[in-house]
């Protein structure tokens, strides 16, 4: 044998005389069947773990994965421990090996003797390596020597069956630790590998702290599977989701065909929200054990969550026993909504569906992309655009995330197709034309046959080419055939707001303002938010000279776009026009440029009195403070140029300062239509642009 005391080879007896009957052939045909008992099983703690234990097979004992391990509370020695002869017994042929594990002598030892060198066996000599694991739980305590110790049996106790036990210990069904290193010539050499620890590694703990002690579980230098499994469960108990997975995915790269393996493994990677790789894993452990309980109900669990509910079902009675009421009720709550849901779904009742679609999430079907497209989808036609491709965005990505069979359905399409039919719409709704026919595509791929995947992409695609075609007219002047271009796209998407919108600026460079408005009020009512509608909509009320509404719609724009000028000066050209149409003063009014310095009380209460906002600077040239921030009033001036900024020197116009009750300088005073709003001495720059972007907006 190359490697001595290696459990599940063959025993040889190599050199062993016959001897008489019960003598020691007879021992030795006993230490054989202890060292081959099979004590290696899997001793895993029964904490009510939600991991599954790695279950032995047939051939634990020749299988490459197969190891022992044990408790770290008991006491062993190898049966590689001595050469055991009576005193003045012939000695061993020099000219055979002996090998470890074989017992050499003629004659059974007395019950003395036996006494004698069992406690020998535990004693310090000089002579040879004897490693002893200690029995505390906390390690142990070695013993080591130079040479075998003679005329002693393997230390432990002898039972009347012929297999010998450790010392102290009673006969039980729990693992054995010992695995023994590979040995020399003689009997007693080499390493004997307890507890989990290696030549002069450190130990593995059972139930303690983890670490990387699990790399001494070992036997002729191989990683115990069931040692590494032990210490994955410890940290998936803990909740350590990615420590345990590290420690299952080695036990699978050595027991590759163990299905308790990839079942752990699925367990670590649903406490990740990992949810495809998980059903992969346990799909694994039912075609390597089909009759694995545990891993079809992590599938009907997995499938659920997806909202695959025929699949959850199929699997939570396969389990070979009576399903878990809870899990069965769970899955009876989604598939309750998931039917709710598609049938408001065929009526086109979208506040329904979108319901139906948040109970079947809130019952148990917490990831499911479906339901994620089916919330999106009612949005979409609810007029929520902006919250449709929100919800869109934040999903996983659907193909590398959830491995849905080919012929999973959901309202009619399979699943794929579904949820790309829906990234469509909610793309061609926001002016992602190429990525709808993208879409689109991928979804009629999938699913050659349904009616409403081939309609839907043939209506994007008539979109997209109709706005192409209208973009092109529009860039050469030919306002009308873009606007018929856009016309013939609306007539395949009515409710499409980029069509809407183009359409009105067409309308708007004809002369057809009223129309753009109409244009614009549905796009606008379509995507609220539409920036390039608004805007659209303020410039034809302007053509219109419905100065309001004109004014309204650029404060808006001004509020979303604070640093656009061409919207501040078109507001500001509104406001202006709208006190005209009003009859108010509108002399001395300007746009942008420097700040106006006030000399007069009268000049003072005409400009604070302007549309709009005024901002006036209190000043003294002499001041520190109002030198180094002129500077910075006059970016403001240009950074906002619909507020009207004023300066006054208080030691020119003392009277003015007077009035204002101005102490001291700088101080900032905010006008807004003739009302002071705010007042501020010394302000910091940024405190003092902030309240002029807030009243001037």
């Amino acid at each position: 044998m190359s490697r001595a005391g290696e459990m599940g080879r063959p025993y040889q007896k190599t050199g062993l005389d016959s001897g008489t009957p019960g003598g020691l052939e007879a021992v030795a045909d006993r230490f054989k069947a202890a060292l081959t008992f099979e004590e290696n099983k899997p001793d895993f703690p029964a904490l009510g773990s939600p991991v599954s234990p790695l279950r032995p097979h047939a051939s634990t004992q020749t299988s490459s994965c197969s190891t022992s391990s044990g408790s770290a509370t008991s006491k062993s020695v190898s049966a590689t421990d001595a050469v055991v002869r009576k005193p003045g017994a012939g000695a061993p042929d020099p000219g055979r090996r002996c090998h470890s594990g074989e017992l050499v002598g003629e004659t059974s030892p007395t019950a003395a003797e036996v006494r004698d060198l069992k406690a020998a066996a535990h004693r310090r000599s000089g002579s040879g390596p004897l490693i002893f694991s200690g029995g505390n739980g906390g390690g142990g305590s070695s013993s080591t020597a130079s040479s075998p110790v003679t005329n002693v049996l393997p230390a432990g106790n002898i039972f009347p069956s012929g297999k010998i036990g450790k010392t102290a210990m009673m006969p039980r069904t729990a693992p054995r630790s010992d695995v023994l290193g590979s040995g020399t010539g003689n009997y007693g050499h080499g390493s004997i590998i307890r507890g989990g620890m290696s030549g002069g590694g450190a130990a593995v703990s059972s139930g303690g702290d983890v670490g990387m002690g699990y790399l001494t579980g070992t036997i002729a230098g191989r990683l115990d599977p069931q040692e590494v499994t032990r210490t994955g469960n410890v940290h998936y108990k803990r909740g350590q989701y990615g420590e345990a997975l590290a420690f299952y995915d080695k036990a699978v790269a050595m027991c590759p065909e163990s299905a308790a393996c990839r079942s752990n493994r699925a367990a670590a990677l649903m406490g990740l929200n990992r949810l495809g790789e998980a059903v992969k894993e346990c799909e694994e452990a039912v075609r390597l054990d089909p009759t694995s309980g545990r891993a079809h109900h992590r599938l009907a669990c997995l499938n659920r969550r997806l909202g695959l509910v025929g699949d959850a079902r199929k699997h939570l009675f396969l389990t070979g026993q009576t399903p878990d009421p809870v899990e069965l009720q769970k899955l009876q709550a989604v598939e309750r909504h998931l039917a709710k849901c598609g049938d408001a779904r065929k009526i086109g009742d979208w506040k329904s569906t979108l319901r139906e679609a948040d109970a079947a999430i809130a019952a148990g079907a917490d990831s499911s992309p479906l339901l994620v497209a089916s919330r999106a989808e009612s949005l979409l036609h609810l007029c929520h655009l902006d919250e449709a491709d929100s919800v869109l965005s934040r999903s996983p990505k659907f193909e590398d995330s959830f491995p849905f069979s080919t012929a999973t359905k959901i309202f009619g399409m399979l699943s794929f197709s579904y949820f790309y039919i829906v990234r469509a719409q909610v793309d061609m709704a926001l002016g992602r034309f190429e990525n709808a026919v993208t879409a689109a595509e991928k979804a009629k791929q999938m699913d050659t046959r349904n009616i409403e995947v081939a309609m839907v992409l043939s209506n994007i695609r008539s979109v997209a080419s109709a706005r192409a075609q209208g973009n092109e007219l529009f860039k050469s002047g030919n306002f009308a055939e873009a606007c018929t271009a856009y016309g013939e796209g609306l007539k395949h998407d009515p409710s499409n707001p980029v069509l809407l919108c183009n359409r009105a600026a067409c309308r708007s460079k004809l002369g057809q303002w009223v129309k753009s408005v109409e244009d614009c009020n549905e796009a606008l009512r379509i995507q609220p938010s539409y920036t390039k509608a608004l805007l659209r909509r303020a410039d034809s009320y302007a053509k219109l000279e419905r100065w309001a509404e004109s004014v309204r719609d650029y404060e808006v724009l001004r509020k979303e776009l604070p640093g656009d000028n061409e919207v501040a000066e078109a507001l500001f050209h509104a406001q202006v026009a709208l006190k005209a149409s009003r009859g108010e003063e509108v002399s001395n009014l300007k746009f942008g440029g420097e700040v106006e310095e006030v000399t007069g009380a009268e000049q003072f209460r005409a400009a604070v009195s302007l549309s709009g906002a005024s901002v006036v600077y209190f000043m003294t040239s002499l001041n520190k403070q109002c030198t180094q921030i002129a500077p910075f009033v006059d970016a403001l001036c240009t950074r906002y140029p619909s507020a009207n900024f004023l300066k006054v020197d208080v030691d020119q116009s003392p009277v003015i300062a007077k009035a204002e009750n101005v102490r001291i300088v700088p101080t900032f005073k905010i006008y807004k239509n003739g009302i002071r709003v705010k007042e501020m001495i010394c302000p910091s720059q940024q405190v003092l642009e902030y309240s002029v972007r807030h009243y001037s907006l």
